[in-house]
């Protein structure tokens, strides 16, 4: 049976929700509430955002001992430092890097060429290793990625020793059978795919985040990328709670 893993980002991509700015003791209470959970992994926040933030990833960072804690970084020496430095007392860390890989976020956002993404990519993916053992790498606004393109960016990213490559529709942009499509190709089309586990990132705004999320794991991605409630920027991301429903209720079809 395939084991899916659950990544919660509440405490990151679902505060960007209007009105759902957190404390520092709300988000240590809901960290302790999914550790209970038993969910994989808890992004904690973006630790080179704010202060606050870095104080919310280290606090939670020596609160959890039975769940995985996740610092976001830009794809930048800084970012990867920030994140380090307030994951050092977790008992499992993992730096979460990214960089935006859609011709027009590399045109008009980052003003960079693909090779060199390529190699930014490289370059910050290895540092990150050299810190912490586990590193995910997105690639920011991958639905609207040249496929081809986006399996080399994730290629590169297994070769620098990313253990989780993620996927994600950062516009919620894409529907079922599309995302189910792009997952299976890049299942197969991923250079050293077996060495990282694949994960998806679904935005809620076409109402869809749920129904693409459960498509990707019928195409072979490993973990799912979701929020309490589905809160999160814009309509949101995928909801934890339909994500899991679905999973207990249809095993026979997911195998989760």
């Amino acid at each position: 049976m395939k084991r899916i893993h659950i990544f919660d980002t509440t405490l990151r991509d679902g505060e960007q929700s209007p009105g759902c700015s957190m404390r520092l003791s709300e988000k240590l209470q809901i960290a302790k509430q999914l550790e209970k959970l038993r969910v994989d992994v808890v992004e904690a926040g973006f630790a080179a955002a704010s202060p606050g933030d870095f104080e919310a990833v280290e606090l939670i960072s020596r609160t959890l001992k039975q769940t995985r804690v996740a610092a976001l970084a830009r794809a930048t020496t800084h970012d990867i430092d920030a994140a380090y430095n307030a994951l050092k007392c977790a008992e499992s860390p993992r730096i979460h890097t990214f960089i935006a890989t859609s011709d027009i976020h590399l045109v008009h956002k980052l003003k960079m060429s693909r090779e060199s993404v390529l190699t930014r990519i490289d370059d910050m993916v290895r540092y990150a290793r050299s810190k912490i053992s586990d590193v995910e790498f997105s690639a920011e606004d991958a639905s609207r990625t040249d496929i081809d393109f986006l399996a080399q960016v994730y290629g590169r990213a297994i070769a620098a020793g990313a253990t989780v490559i993620n996927v994600p529709d950062t516009v919620g942009y894409m529907t079922p059978f599309d995302w189910q499509k792009l997952i299976a190709y890049l299942n197969n089309a991923i250079k050293g795919r077996e060495k990282a586990f694949l994960s998806v990132h679904c935005h809620n705004d076409l109402g869809l985040g749920t129904a693409n999320s459960l498509a990707a794991l019928h195409a072979g991605a490993e973990q799912v990328e979701c929020t309490l409630n589905g809160i999160g920027e814009r309509a949101g991301n995928t909801a934890l709670e339909e994500v899991v429903m679905a999973l207990k209720t249809r095993k026979d079809y997911y195998g989760g």
